[in-house]
This record gives structure tokens, sequence and C-alpha cells, in this order.
């Protein structure tokens, strides 16, 4: 990573605009070329995955790519920089998500900010919020432990675009775009009251795929480690 932290921090928050702006949007779209729910859910998969994978690859040299407050906690705890620096972090984030979803609502000529109505406090879906998290924490320290960094972007983004499908939640797994989503009454939506839960599951799964790394993942030699400083 290079850069100053005001730097760093503007790129997770244009990263993670960005990938609300996606979501929403292509949400939003899908919604309007089709009214079977499964290609809805099959476009805006689709539009995730290559926006994702784009915007890693974009940001990652910059700040890490880490567009998720999950991720950032976890490389916090693995390198432990100044706490100020992942607070900057999740600041921004968090602001970068409820900018995308506004911006994602305009596009579309949308109401700037609608709150979802859209509630998702199942307790199978919070189960699926903490499988997909703990297993985007796993794949991502995972690759690193492993010195294959240069893979993250495309299995990232090919992980969360198979945890679409294969979660019972659609795999939120990100504190950041979860609040961004309740900013918005379509397709992507998430009540305001299913926000907390919703996060509460994101953590713990973040603390699981820790686990799984911390296991299953050698430490790599000091000299020689690949995971990010926020």
């Amino acid at each position: 990573m290079t850069g100053s932290l005001r730097r760093r921090a503007a790129a997770e928050a244009l990263g993670t605009a960005a990938l609300v702006a996606v979501v929403v949007g292509s949400g939003i779209q899908a919604a309007k070329l089709s009214h079977d729910v499964g290609v809805q859910l099959l476009a805006n998969s689709l539009a995730t995955v290559f926006g994702l994978g784009v915007l890693i690859a974009l940001f990652g040299p910059i700040s890490g790519a880490h567009f998720n407050p999950v991720v950032t906690f976890v490389a916090w705890f693995a390198n432990r920089p100044p706490a100020k620096e992942a607070g900057a972090y999740v600041l921004a984030q968090t602001a970068g998500a409820i900018a995308g979803a506004v911006v994602a609502n305009a596009m579309f000529a949308e109401p700037l900010v609608t709150w979802s109505t859209h509630n998702r406090d199942a307790g199978n879906l919070l189960l699926g919020e903490v499988v997909a998290t703990a297993g985007l924490v796993a794949l991502i320290f995972g690759l690193l432990r492993s010195g294959k960094d240069h893979l993250v972007p495309m299995a990232v983004a090919a992980f969360i675009g198979s945890a679409y499908w294969f979660t019972s939640s659609t795999s939120f797994a990100n504190p950041a775009v979860t609040i961004g989503r309740a900013f918005t009454d379509t397709f992507a939506g998430i009540a305001p009251t299913s926000v907390a839960p919703f996060i509460a599951a994101q953590l713990l799964g973040g603390v699981v795929g820790l686990l799984v790394v911390v296991v299953v993942f050698s430490s790599p030699a000091p000299s020689r480690s690949k995971e990010p400083t926020p």
C-alpha cells in the first residue's frame, strides 16, 4: 500500500461508495428489466462480481481495498497499527457506503434516501451472514498468509458471487455495505431494524474466519508478511 492515511482513507471511501453503487444500482436495473426474482438476483450478483474485482484491483495498491470494517478489524488485530488508522478506514467505508446508495438512487430517479422496508432479521439469514463473513475473512487472510495475494481480487469477487447463491442472506458480509443498503427501498435494501443483527452476525463471522486462518494456515515469516495494514 502507498500514500498517506488521508489518501488511503479516500480510496476506501471511493471504493466502498462505488461498490454499493454497483450493488444497489444493478439491483434497481434488474428489477426494472425483469419480474423474475431469480433473474434479478443473477444480474445483481454478476454485476457485483465484476465490479468488486475491478475495484479491488484498482484501489488495492493504495489502501489494501478493504471496503469492509470486518476486514479492517482483522487486519488491525493481525498487525496492530495505530487504532486511529483503523478508525479512519471504518469511518471512510461507512460514509462511502451511504454515499454510494444515494448516488445509485439518484441515477435511477429514486428518492435520494428512502429507508428500506425489506426485513432480513430471521435467524437463518443471520446464520448465512456468519457463514459468508467467515468464508470471506478466511479466504482473504488465508491467501495472504500463503503468499498468494495476487489472487485476492479474483478470488474475493468469485467468492462473493457464489455466496449470493449459497447463503440464505445473499451474502452482505460487510457492516458498511449493510448500513448503506438501508438507505434504499429497492431490490438490494435492508430494513434499518435488521441492520444491527446483521452487523452482529458479520462480526461473529469475522471472529470465526480469523480462527480458521489461525488454525489452518501457518504464520508467515515476519520479513515476508503480506497481511495488509489499514
